[in-house]
């Protein structure tokens, strides 16, 4: 055998994904419980260390601490543990249909040791009893399986597995805190058995999932409302709104804008998942192959009238924020807009201002400069008046009132083109 490449870290996880959790065979009659804990974080982990401890209590090895499914027969039952991202779903399978004639009367969690069951950390999402009954015992009509096992609620049912099993359920609570689902085996294999369980409790699961969106969305609808009208009224304002006006509007702004931002960040993981578990609800119903049973709705049927409108309100009330927030992005960028134009023009005034004391002080300049010359000139004038004197004393022939005299416009006119020529090349160097 040739020498293979070496491996991506995650070939054998990616490629192991797809054949993780693989439905249990069933063979009917038997008894399914399901439940579907809500746990996330540290609580998830406890509940996979619950599993772990039952396993080890029926002396079963148990699954590792990163596992994300187990499924193991431990004598009187059959467990199948699995961890999702929000929930750990737990399947127990009893063989046989119970005592009694009633399919419902010993569900298989029955076969749990109950302060194991009592213990499990977490929430109570979902919890389901299914009975897997040979249809060669025959079928009661559907009036009679309403009756005697759904408390007269109106059923929703489908021949399923292109019509090798009929399923029933009402999707309701009954008095004994759990769902029902009834299916009778026409002709299923194992294998179709075991995967039209799974999908049927998986509807059920994801239904429950999906729908824990609406509540918030119907919270958010109150809230969304008033920051519309917020948002309206901030724009209104905003039209005939002065320069004075501005940081008030701008503050209003920021409040809705982080109220939004609240409101946005809290519901959208929710949102996102709600649409992830509504497709995987309809993926499982189109996977049923259901056909209609005569005077009764299907699941798709169901879901369509009971489900789809929750999530569109979901998807609605989502895309209601979203909107909001692009248009108060705009209507910030627009008071942006404003204020930097407020800002320009009153650095434009004050530049102007600037301006205007700058010629005032040049021209105060060239005075102190005009007075400069002639004080300068005036000192210099002293001195040659000095000098004058000594030639006069040293007997050289002066007058020394018109040596001064002849010496002040020369003077003056050589500071004041010396002072003239500093400030050119001054002026020059900057």
């Amino acid at each position: 055998m040739s020498r293979m490449p070496v491996e991506h870290p995650l070939r054998r996880e990616v490629n192991n994904e797809v054949h993780a959790r693989p439905p249990e065979a069933m063979v009917a009659p038997l008894r399914v419980s399901f439940l579907a804990m809500y746990a996330v974080g540290e609580t998830r982990d406890q509940g996979w260390r619950k599993v772990q401890a039952l396993a080890t209590r029926f002396g079963v090895a148990a699954p590792a601490d990163n596992a994300s499914h187990f499924s193991a027969d431990l004598g009187a039952f059959r467990l199948k543990a699995e961890r999702h991202s929000e929930f750990l779903r737990l399947k127990v399978i009893v063989a046989g249909r119970g005592s009694a004639g009633d399919p419902f009367a010993e569900p298989a969690l029955d076969a749990v040791p109950a302060d194991w069951v009592a213990g499990l950390p977490g929430q109570l999402l979902v919890s389901t009893n299914v009975a897997l009954l040979p249809a060669a015992d025959g079928i009661p009509d559907a009036d009679t399986i309403a009756t005697r096992w759904f408390g007269g609620n109106q059923l929703v049912a489908a021949s399923i597995a292109a019509g090798a099993a009929q399923a029933y359920t009402d999707f309701n609570i009954q008095p004994d805190g759990s769902g029902r689902i009834l299916i009778y085996d026409h002709g299923l294999t194992p294998r179709q058995a075991g995967r039209s369980v799974q999908r049927l409790v998986e509807i059920d699961t994801y239904r429950v999932l999906a729908l824990l969106a609406f509540p918030m969305a119907r919270a958010l609808v109150p809230q969304i409302n008033r920051g519309e009208r917020e948002l309206a009224e901030i724009t209104r304002a905003l039209v005939d709104a002065q320069a004075k006006d501005e940081p008030a509007l701008f503050e209003r702004l920021s409040r809705l804008g982080a109220s939004i931002e609240s409101q946005q960040s809290d519901s959208l993981f929710r949102f996102s998942a709600a649409e992830a578990y509504d497709t995987l609800v309809q993926q499982r119903i189109v996977d049923l192959r259901e056909t209609r049973l005569p005077g009764l709705q299907t699941f798709k049927g169901f879901m369509g009238r009971r489900l789809e409108p929750a999530m569109a309100t979901c998807r609605s009330v989502k895309a209601r924020l979203e909107l909001l927030s692009q248009h108060l992005a705009r209507v910030n960028e627009l008071l942006a807009t404003r204020v930097d134009i407020t800002r320009e023009e009153q650095n434009q005034r004050v530049l102007e201002s600037m301006d205007r004391r700058a010629r005032v002080q040049l021209r105060l300049q060239e005075t102190v400069e005009g007075l400069s010359v002639a004080a300068i000139t005036y000192y210099i004038v002293g001195l040659v008046g000095y000098l004058a004197k000594g030639a006069k004393a040293a007997g050289v022939s002066l007058d020394v009132e018109i040596v001064m005299a002849v010496s002040i416009p020369l003077i003056a006119v050589l500071i004041y083109v010396g002072l003239r020529r500093l400030h050119a090349s001054l002026a020059k160097d900057h």
